[in-house]
């Protein structure tokens, strides 16, 4: 059926809009802006807040445009002294209950409950009264949570239960009691929570947080007894530079490394080299289960979300996730093995810092089973917008910089390892090698567009030397349960199954910059970071994983061939069925 435009008209503004459309949608249409606090699009559309009302003539009361439907003949007034006092008061009330120590908050400056009260000129609260005092959570690996600066918007909440399919978080009690929190007001650490971060990515003010490491890193540096090296996700580099102020997707590995070698680490690192490494394991134990019809699907590793994930909910089904490790943790066991033992360093003495766009691989590094020798392959861990904030503490005036290159010899990294960085990029990659390996023949196009894009599941079928490999990529949890319901329910035929627990994979991981719900609704954050990864790869030399010198180096030298003793040793692990709730 052909949808219906109707006419309306906006602060004076003729506007035509779709009948489908909410009136918040229509005065963006004309370049009219209605401010939002509760509003996520896509993902919280439940008017709660009230910030976002306005006027229609002839109807009582105010009406809340984010959720209010336009119709014919409407007149709508946005900004009339009515709905600015209104506003105001809705505002002053929120307030009057949060805390207000906005200079020592991570979200100064990029807090949408701060933003609002600058833009209505909040110089004083008129309503004040008791305040609620909540203890601070701080015992996950990955999340702070401080309910203090929460502002009962419910966007983590929506995004949790419906966006990821978890719910570890809810509103509980009633009235002026209300809080945001978790089965038996238990630590994040202690239910069913994934530690995804995306719940970070929603929150409008500080009320969710990544876990800082910062301090430790500044320790490790000033300590003359470490030898202390770092690693940048591929995801990183195409979001660092929006916190000072760049365009959303610009590529600023040069200035990232500069950047990093100015803060003082010794060795500075690209985890897209571990990246490589993961598809020379990941490919050859991919090949070995299809040859052997053993154990399909297999299901990549690469997202400790993910892997928490199916430890959680799918215990069962554990065989069929491939047993290599993440690229940033394979890289740190072969750093403090390979790397100390070529360089006469003490792997004792190497400390890897890892910088990720995911709040997720601070819990990873925990993981027991991720260590070699008593030590753990990865030591620190910290997000995309914890570099920043070093940066800043560091007084690097980052856009100033020049470029440099990563360090040698473990710096040289292909397009495949760049473009592990978004949904897809991991089947991709690893596909590239499998059908090499598979016909014995090089690839005329390498690109596969079937598994590229932001469609929640993408589902394909590849030939290759006479082998027909059905293949699913998925992204974001809620996506996943649907992939594992199939194949615990026997009704998918799946060889091989990439899952990322982040939707649009890490270019959208919970340790990336913050960007507000405005920019998300206006601006489409995954394309554009998601495009310069497959810049980068489309601009490399090398493309291929297995064409990489410094594998060729690495496993004639090392590990002597993929899926070795001493590889599985090494670059492989194991997986733990764990409880969904510990209370």
């Amino acid at each position: 059926m052909e949808e219906k435009t109707v006419n309306l008209t906006i602060d004076g503004t003729k506007v035509k809009a779709n009948e489908k459309m909410t009136i918040l949608e229509a005065a963006k249409l004309v370049g009219i802006d209605i401010p939002t606090l509760c509003f996520l699009k896509d993902v919280n559309e439940v008017g709660d807040c009230r910030m976002c009302i306005v006027e229609v003539e002839g109807k009582k009361g105010f009406a809340t445009s984010c959720i209010q439907k336009v119709e014919e003949g409407m007149v709508i007034h946005t900004h009339s002294p009515a709905v600015l006092e209104a506003r105001r008061v809705v505002l002053d009330l929120i307030l009057s209950n949060h805390h207000k120590d906005c200079l020592t908050c991570s979200r100064s400056g990029n807090c949408e409950l701060q933003n609002l009260a600058i833009k209505f000129n909040v110089q004083n609260i008129e309503y004040t009264g008791e305040q609620s005092e909540h203890l601070i959570d701080d015992l996950s690996p990955s999340i702070v949570r401080d309910f203090n600066k929460c502002i009962l918007c419910r966007r983590c909440i929506a995004t949790c239960k419906n966006v990821q399919k978890i719910g570890a978080i809810d509103c509980i009690n009633r009235g002026f009691e209300s809080c945001i929190s978790t089965v038996g007001n238990n630590s994040l650490r202690d239910v069913n929570c994934t530690n995804c971060g995306q719940c970070i990515e929603a929150c409008p003010t500080g009320a969710l947080r990544e876990k800082d490491n910062t301090d430790e890193v500044w320790n490790v540096l000033k300590d003359d007894k470490k030898y202390v090296i770092v690693q940048t996700a591929p995801a990183v580099r195409v979001a660092l530079g929006e916190e000072f102020g760049l365009p959303i997707g610009t590529n600023v590995t040069g200035k990232m490394v500069t950047a990093l070698k100015k803060l003082g680490f010794d060795k500075v690192f690209d985890t897209n080299t571990g990246a490589d490494l993961t598809i020379m394991e990941e490919a050859n134990e991919f090949v070995e289960r299809l040859k052997a019809n053993r154990d399909l699907p297999m299901i990549t590793s690469c997202s400790p979300g993910w892997v928490k994930y199916i430890e959680m909910n799918y215990p069962e089904n554990l065989k069929h996730l491939s047993t290599c490790k993440s690229p940033h943790e394979m890289f740190g066991a072969i750093l403090k093995s390979y790397y100390a033992q070529k360089n006469g360093i003490d792997p004792k003495s190497i400390c890897v810092v890892s910088v990720m766009p995911c709040i997720a691989k601070k819990y990873e590094a925990k993981r027991e089973e991720l260590s070699n020798n008593g030590m753990p392959d990865v030591d620190i861990v910290v997000t995309t917008r914890e570099l920043a904030r070093m940066i800043k503490q560091g007084n690097i005036e980052f856009v100033e910089l020049d470029d440099s290159k990563f360090d040698i010899p473990m710096g040289e990294a292909t397009g495949a390892g760049a473009i592990f960085g978004t949904t897809g990029g991991v089947m991709e990659a690893a596909l590239r090698t499998v059908c090499e390996t598979l016909t014995g023949k090089e690839l005329g196009k390498i690109e596969f567009e079937s598994v590229r894009g932001e469609e929640s599941i993408k589902r394909t079928t590849i030939e290759i030397g006479g082998n027909k490999i059905k293949a699913v990529v998925a992204h974001g949890l809620a996506n996943a349960q649907k992939i594992m319901e199939e194949i615990k329910a026997g009704e998918a035929d799946y060889q091989f199954v990439e899952i990322m627990a982040c939707p649009g994979g890490c270019v959208m991981g919970g340790g990336q910059p913050i960007k507000s719900s405005k920019t998300r609704m206006n601006i489409d954050v995954r394309k554009k970071r998601a495009e310069a990864l497959y810049t980068i790869d489309g601009r490399s030399i090398i493309r291929k994983s297995h064409e990489s010198p410094v594998m060729i180096q690495l496993y004639k030298e090392y590990l002597e061939k993929p899926g070795s003793h001493k590889a599985h040793e090494l670059l492989h692990t194991h997986y733990i069925p764990r409880v969904k709730y510990n209370i």
